[in-house]
């Protein structure tokens, strides 16, 4: 028995031994994770989490006061600026104490009077002489000392436009007045010559621009931007239309802030630092100067001119806006893009007394038809093509199949087409007898159109007829954007799809192939006229070519875009370049280029006291030289009468004025200067 007690004891002993070591173990199992979930918990603070916690602490800390950025300059071709920005040092202050009428801030006050008083002495003797003085009582009203229209924290802007004697003082003494800054500005300034105000555009406050698309999405991402440097402010200048909108992200650069400190009574604790403004890139247009007035000034001779010189047997004093739009031919550059009559652009800094004038004229007439004045009656800058569209008309009708380039059409002056015996005349009601399709290009017959072509495209497709010509009016660029970037810009306005109106297909394709059926933009026109001259190759309207940074260093530059191609057979294009030889023009008697051309003299219904009226729009189509195109020209003046008279004369004067600084044969011939000196 006792042998069985003491195996009893030790079998107990071992049993207790064994539950301590598993306890033991226990202990240390579980330290062991406490430390790796602490280790790793300390690890997701520091490395994952501390960079928010910092923001956080820092964003609880300190407020940025923001200061506007410094836009870039909009520069012509030769480098002369459109649009720019004038710097001016302005003086902010940044209350360091409560200086308002609590205790303490009574209390204060003595030191912010004193400052007051030194700094008013400092404008009165360091100002420009001529600017406002301000007085020692202005001075206090804007420092809102009482926090009546701004809180604690925020800079005070005392004095724009310092004088450099200014900007030194307060620059060399700035340990005297800690929360004294000189913070640089900028004024928005155009080209006094007001060089294509409408294609340049303006800027307007961000608050007021929320309306766009573009500022829409900026207005959203400045929820989460934590960037201060793209934050937009709602007093920020923005561009609207033109390359100024165009181009916002390039031109605007970087905002700066002044950083500073607050308590939390939101005054600021500390001296504030700031980060300056950053300029934008500098974009350079590809509108010329000296073209781009050439083309204004044309337009508006020749209004005068139709006021009063008869055209098509009778005065047009309700032609009273012009568009015209010159691109080059091989490089899709847009050196001119006139839209008058226009107004002076520095009215949206400066202001005007005549803001129902500027309103009327500040929208581009040559990309959309909603803007930029009317005609006498009412009529919009997108007209119809009128007889323009024949020479691609005849183009369709060749690759169709219609015809051939040796085929003759006995013209009577007039065809019918229909169940009606609907009558289409020629101009003058001109009966041409036998022409091919060149001669029906260059004579415009109507009836060659009409009968060769929209009947003939009718007869072959029946109502697949109007999908056949909208392909190859698109391909032309005819019905959609020229992807020139311009905002606002207008696809033009189809009429040809339009059965109802027409009422049938065959007469929406009978007045379709006379230009009777579409109203498109004048940049839509000189794209057409340089995908003529291009055979065939669609380009983008360029408009600008280079974007540099403040140091000269390229950003971007621009290069020939080709859009589409629809390919023909030589012997077609050589067939209606041939014909784009309108005769009787004038304007173009000397002029020593072979010229590709087309007038249109589109027409036009309107109903005045319940009475029908037809008016005559002036259109007109070109590029030269002939063989290797340079530059490609479309000018419309709504309500003006014959293109040949009307339109012509304008599209001259800018093939001169190119010619002049490029030279249509690629060497620029510029004017010969009288030397009214007398020889000695």
């Amino acid at each position: 028995m006792k042998g069985f007690r003491l195996d009893k004891r030790k079998s107990e002993t071992r049993d207790t031994g064994t539950q301590f070591n598993l306890r033991v173990n226990i202990f240390f199992f579980s330290t062991f994770i406490i430390f790796c979930v602490i280790i790793i918990r300390l690890a997701v603070l520091q490395f994952v989490e501390g960079p928010e916690l910092k923001e956080q602490e820092t964003g609880i800390q300190s407020k940025n006061f923001p200061l506007q950025p410094i836009r870039g300059t909009i520069l012509d071709a030769s480098e002369t600026p459109i649009a720019y920005s004038t710097s001016s040092q302005a003086l902010y202050v940044t209350l360091l104490k409560d200086y308002s009428s609590s205790e303490k801030g009574l209390q204060n006050r003595p030191e912010i009077e004193k400052i007051v008083t030194e700094m008013v002495e400092v404008f009165d003797r360091f100002g420009d002489e001529g600017a406002k003085k301000l007085t020692y009582d202005e001075v206090i009203e804007l420092l809102d000392l009482e926090f009546n229209k701004q809180p604690g924290f925020e800079p005070r802007r005392i004095k724009s436009d310092l004088s450099t004697k200014e900007v030194a003082y307060f620059m060399e003494r700035k340990s005297k007045y800690p929360g004294v800054e000189v913070v640089e500005e900028s004024q928005r300034q155009y080209n006094p010559d007001q060089v294509a105000v409408q294609a340049i555009g303006y800027l307007k406050d961000f608050r007021g621009a929320k309306d766009e698309n573009k500022y829409k999405e900026i207005d959203e991402q400045n929820k989460t931007q934590k960037d201060p440097g793209l934050l937009y402010t709602e007093r920020e200048k923005v561009g609207i239309y033109g390359l100024e909108m165009m181009f916002q992200d390039e031109l605007r650069g970087k905002s700066g802030y002044i950083e500073i400190p607050i308590n939390p009574q939101n005054m600021a604790d500390g001296v504030p630092t700031m980060v300056p403004p950053k300029k934008g890139y500098n974009v350079y247009s590809t509108i010329h100067k000296d073209i781009q007035l050439a083309a204004q000034q044309a337009i508006i001779d020749q209004l005068k001119w139709l006021h009063v010189n008869p055209v098509s047997g009778k005065l047009h004093q309700n032609a009273l806006t012009g568009y015209a739009v010159a691109m080059e031919v091989d490089t899709g550059n847009i050196v001119a893009m006139a839209s008058m009559p226009d107004y002076d652009p520095n009215v949206w800094e400066n202001g005007t007394d005549d803001w129902e004038t500027v309103l009327k004229h500040y929208g581009n007439g040559t990309i959309s038809p909603y803007s930029s004045g009317r005609s006498g009656n009412n009529l919009e800058s997108t007209v119809l093509l009128g007889s323009t569209i024949k020479p691609l008309s005849v183009l369709i009708g060749l690759n169709e199949k219609l015809f051939g380039i040796n085929d003759y059409y006995s013209d009577q002056g007039e065809a019918y087409f229909g169940k009606d015996n609907s009558r289409v005349q020629n101009s003058g009601n001109k009966a041409f007898g036998s022409i091919n399709p060149r001669k029906a290009i260059e004579n415009s017959s109507n009836a060659f159109m009409v009968d060769w072509i929209g009947e003939r495209l009718y007869n072959k497709y029946g109502s697949k007829s109007v999908e056949v010509w909208d392909k190859y009016m698109k391909a032309f660029g005819l019905g959609v954007p020229t992807e020139s970037g311009l905002p606002k810009e207008h696809k033009g306005i189809i009429e040809y799809d339009n059965i109802e109106q027409a009422g049938s297909y065959l007469a929406a394709m009978a007045y379709a192939s006379f230009g009777q059926s579409g109203k498109y933009t004048t940049l839509q026109l000189a794209q057409y006229a340089s995908t003529l001259a291009n055979r065939g190759e669609r380009i983008k309207p360029q408009m600008a070519f280079r974007i540099e940074d403040q140091n000269g260093n390229v950003i971007k530059e621009f290069e020939r875009e080709v859009l589409n191609k629809i390919e023909f057979p030589d012997q077609y294009w050589n067939e209606i370049i041939a014909g784009m030889n309108t005769q009787g023009l004038r304007a173009f008697d000397d002029f020593k280029y072979d010229l590709a051309r087309k007038t249109g003299t589109s027409e036009q219904d309107i109903y005045i006291n319940g009475k029908r009226n037809r008016l005559e729009n002036g259109v007109f189509i070109a590029f030269a030289p002939r063989q290797n195109p340079k530059l490609a020209v479309a000018v419309v003046i709504p309500e003006a009468g014959f293109g040949s008279q009307s339109a012509a004369p304008v599209a001259r004067k800018i093939f001169d004025a190119y010619d002049e600084v490029y030279g249509l044969d690629g060497t620029p011939h510029p004017k010969q200067q009288n030397n009214d000196k007398a020889e000695n």
